[in-house]
């Protein structure tokens, strides 16, 4: 999570109102629609970090479909008690949704902020905008907006001669001459909180949904004298909200390149941006080259100065700098790697430390380990972590060798400067500086394997080839 800035310039008090009720049929999937996640984030997460980057101290989401889950799925991501909750048991439209908000916000007469939780390209620099814009004109409400070439479904803008805004118009509701309008209204809006909550109470349902509208407040307020203005945006992909899968999609898309591209703006190679995927929150150091077809997950943090090489998968993990990881790597959460580490083709590292300039360059699996610095881990070694009912842990020193195809079977400590022989199946601590042989002694039987073809009637190694190669074997 975000650390929660100060609050804007002139705003002592802020809080916002995120509308996260609805229950989205054209989603088809039995998981609220704003818990799918978008770039490593349920569709909500982004709202919500957007305010705090923003400076808003409280966030209040009003649920309804699948409550207890958004609310258990929220406080896991952001921490209990780090958020507030209303409940929406009926869906009777947007003013009814901020009516259920206002007991929570009750004795509150600072700004408050009112926005759609489906709208994940929302930005705190558009909601800073929408601020700063309340702010310096004094008024009671503020809209923001946006000019579309086709305004198609969202509602109209209705502005008076002189510009000011006199009310918004559903597309449902509208008439010829108003669909024609192509400002339209992105539904996130600033208030006074004490005439917001005022204004609720004269909404009326008597339009084409049956339902109480918010955007009706800004005539009301009007009526009642009050300033409502607007401030338009020229980023049009914030009003982008998420309504099927195939919006899932596209929004996806969007937000992975913006990601790609600040981190490029910033310093990092991304060969490949078609085929990079990176979460958003994922850090990345500067001169640091990202291969075509790999992803970085979660809570992720790469160093300056490394290679993410073609195929890599790193999930919530920490890379230091000068790292070289892939191709073909699995990196999965919970694991660190300190500066020059190696991590080569077809090698899986799963809650794992390895220590300063670590080489493990080919197919091996690292899991519940702890390596030391400068240690080499041969081709094909794996830790054994998992009893099937018990995970324990490897410590390998620095400085040692441990050779292929070695099986290293936890719990086990293999001290400092210590060496493995390849094969070796070791299942008990080595001291330091020495070598562990855990392999049984080579047994050679001379002319048994001509002994067996004999006996089963197989015929000779040479006698095959020659038959093969159609020429007859030399006596």
């Amino acid at each position: 999570m975000p650390d929660i800035l100060p609050p804007p310039p002139g705003f002592a008090d802020l809080a916002a109102i995120v509308l996260a009720a609805g229950k989205s049929t054209r989603m088809r999937s039995r998981l609220p629609k704003v818990l799918h996640p978008v770039c490593g984030r349920p569709i909500l997460a982004h709202i919500l970090h957007a305010l705090a980057e923003a400076g808003i101290t409280r966030r209040i989401a009003v649920i309804g479909h699948e409550a207890e889950t958004v609310r258990q799925n929220m406080d896991d991501y952001f921490g209990a008690g780090t958020l507030e909750y209303a409940l929406q048991t009926e869906q009777k439209g947007t003013g009814h949704a901020v009516q259920m908000a206002q007991a929570a916000l009750h004795g509150f007469t600072g700004t408050v902020l009112v926005l759609a939780g489906d709208t994940p390209l929302l930005s705190a620099e558009v909601l800073k905008l929408l601020l700063a814009e309340h702010s310096r004109t004094g008024a009671t409400a503020t809209v923001l907006t946006a000019v579309l070439p086709d305004a198609g479904a969202y509602g109209r803008i209705i502005r008076g001669d002189g510009g000011e805004v006199l009310g918004i118009v559903e597309n449902k509701d509208a008439t010829p001459e108003q669909k024609a309008i192509r400002e339209i209204n992105t539904g996130v809006f600033a208030f006074d909180a004490p005439a917001l909550f005022a204004a609720l109470s004269d909404l009326s349902p008597a339009n084409a949904q049956g339902e109480y509208y918010l955007t009706d407040v800004l005539a009301i307020l009007r009526g009642a004298g009050k300033t409502v203005r607007a401030v338009v945006t020229e980023d049009t992909d914030v009003i982008l909200g998420v309504n099927t899968r195939v919006e899932l999609a596209e929004i996806a898309a969007k937000m992975r390149s913006r990601i790609l591209r600040d981190l490029m703006l910033s310093g990092v190679t991304v060969e490949d941006p078609a085929t990079t995927y990176v979460d958003a929150g994922v850090t990345v150091g500067q001169d640091s080259v990202l291969e075509p077809m790999t992803k970085l997950c979660g809570d992720t943090q790469i160093g300056a100065n490394c290679v993410i090489r073609l195929g890599t998968v790193i999930a919530d993990s920490t890379v230091g700098d000068g790292c070289k990881v892939g191709p073909f790597a699995h990196i999965r959460p919970g694991s660190t790697l300190a500066a020059n580490v190696k991590i080569g083709n077809f090698v899986e590292v799963n809650r794992s430390e390895l220590g300063e300039k670590v080489s493990a360059a080919h197919l091996t699996y690292l899991g519940d380990a702890t390596v030391g610095a400068n240690t080499n881990i041969g081709a094909g070694t794996i830790t054994c972590n998992y009893d099937g009912f018990n995970k324990s842990r490897t410590v390998i020193g620095e400085d040692a060798f441990i050779g292929s195809h070695s099986t290293l079977i936890a719990p086990l400590t293999i001290e400092s400067g210590a060496l493995t022989a390849a094969g070796s199946v070791i299942t008990q601590n080595v001291p330091a500086n020495a070598i562990a042989v855990g392999r049984s002694d080579q047994k050679n039987l001379p002319g048994a394997e001509a002994r067996r073809r004999k006996r089963l009637a197989i015929p000779s190694r040479r006698a095959e080839n020659a038959v093969q190669s159609g020429s007859e074997p030399k006596p």
